[in-house]
């Protein structure tokens, strides 16, 4: 199986090991990685902002730098489910309709890529401690999965997983809107610390690292001792 990896941004510049985990995830399962180090942004956080002009250059750029790809697998379902949702309105009525829509047919999360296409859900992960899950708006709502993660999760030798209060409200994070409405956003993350502590997790685990920089901040902040992890990190550990 070829797989293209698509690193988003900020997991470039903040979180490179993210990346490397699933790397190294995917060889474990038998894919042959490759990875175009022409590729840039997913052009979501222009598209969001409103400049939509500015968010079709990037999003073109990405279109040829992935044309040949048989699968593109990212460690984020907010810029897989921006490629599968946005693409094809931001090309709507141009010459790119037809390779965007083709695209976004071939651009998987890793869990749902695992899972639902090589049908693997044991990597013969080992993580000791108790941890609980957040599922992401974009997993949850743009990519449809919630089942898919927390299949991995179960199969991880000594991971003790245990669901919180209100697992699939926002975290509060929603890339500008933290800096838009951020009284707002601060107390949708506590709510969502809140409601991990109390379930006496040592970590918190998500598919999205911009969910958990944001939940990290909050976290750090009140003090409440968790431990942010991308599911990446769990399955790449123990082996």
């Amino acid at each position: 199986m070829n797989v293209q990896i698509f690193v988003p941004c900020f997991i470039d510049q903040l979180y490179p090991q993210v990346a490397f985990n699933m790397v190294k995830v995917l060889e474990k399962a038998g894919c042959k990685v490759r990875y175009n180090d022409n590729q840039t942004c997913c052009g979501q956080p222009a598209f969001n902002a409103g400049f939509w002009g500015e968010a079709k250059e990037v999003c073109s750029k990405f279109l040829k730098d992935f044309e040949s790809a048989d699968y593109i697998v990212a460690p984020s379902a907010s810029c897989i489910g921006f490629v599968r949702n946005y693409y094809e309105k931001l090309f709507e009525n141009t010459s790119q309709s037809s390779r965007a829509k083709k695209i976004g047919n071939r651009a998987f999360e890793l869990s749902d890529f695992l899972v639902n296409v090589l049908q693997v859900d044991d990597l013969g992960a080992s993580f000791h401690g108790k941890a609980t899950y957040h599922d992401s708006c974009a997993a949850l709502r743009e990519c449809k999965l919630k089942q898919e993660p927390r299949q991995l999760l179960s199969k991880v030798k000594g991971l003790e997983l245990v669901e919180m209060n209100d697992v699939e409200t926002c975290c509060g994070f929603g890339g500008t809107f933290a800096v838009k409405f951020e009284p707002i956003s601060i107390a949708m993350g506590d709510q969502k610390i809140t409601n991990a502590a109390a379930t006496g997790a040592e970590y918190l685990i998500s598919t999205d690292m911009s969910c958990l920089m944001h939940i990290d901040g909050c976290n750090k902040h009140k003090n409440a001792g968790l431990q942010v992890l991308h599911l990446a990190d769990v399955l790449a550990s123990g082996w």
